[in-house]
């Protein structure tokens, strides 16, 4: 590692130099022109559009522990197109956890998390008798400019 790093440190060291020499230049072009130091410099006040407002995406280790994966079915795409999406979480977690994972994953605040509990099924393979887990539904619902793209890799 320290023979690549000295490698890496050196390539840097160049471009700091060119770097510096290309701001030279352009202090001396500035200099043949007369400055006016009678000049206040006025704070620009930075307005905040709505699309800065978004969550911005942080890679969470335990977010993918919170989410388990999108659920895929006719009434989840249905909801889609009116920009609710289907999550499947453990059923400990609570509404907040997920609101705060939804906006760490895919970087938009949602407006309004809805859970559903999804008993597990009685299921007989043989003579052995058994259940599925159960698990918890997950229904985000978005601002109308906000998406998801659940469907990506699928």
């Amino acid at each position: 590692m320290g023979l690549l790093n000295k490698i890496l440190k050196t390539d840097n060291a160049e471009e700091k130099k060119a770097d510096v020499d290309s701001v030279d230049k352009v202090k001396v072009e500035k200099k043949d022109k007369p400055v006016v130091s009678s000049e206040k410099k006025v704070a620009v006040k930075k307005t905040v559009s709505k699309s800065d407002k978004k969550a911005a995406r942080r890679d969470d280790e335990k977010a993918y522990k919170v989410i388990s994966h999108p659920l895929i079915t006719e009434k989840a795409t249905d909801l889609a197109q009116i920009n609710k999406y289907v999550f499947a979480v453990p059923i400990n977690v609570n509404k907040n956890e997920i609101s705060k994972t939804i906006a760490n994953i895919y970087g938009v605040k949602p407006l309004r998390v809805n859970v559903i509990l999804k008993r597990g099924k009685k299921v007989r393979y043989g003579r052995r008798f058994g259940k599925t887990k159960d698990f918890k539904k997950a229904i985000v619902t978005l601002s109308p400019e906000d998406r998801i793209e659940v469907y990506e890799g699928v």
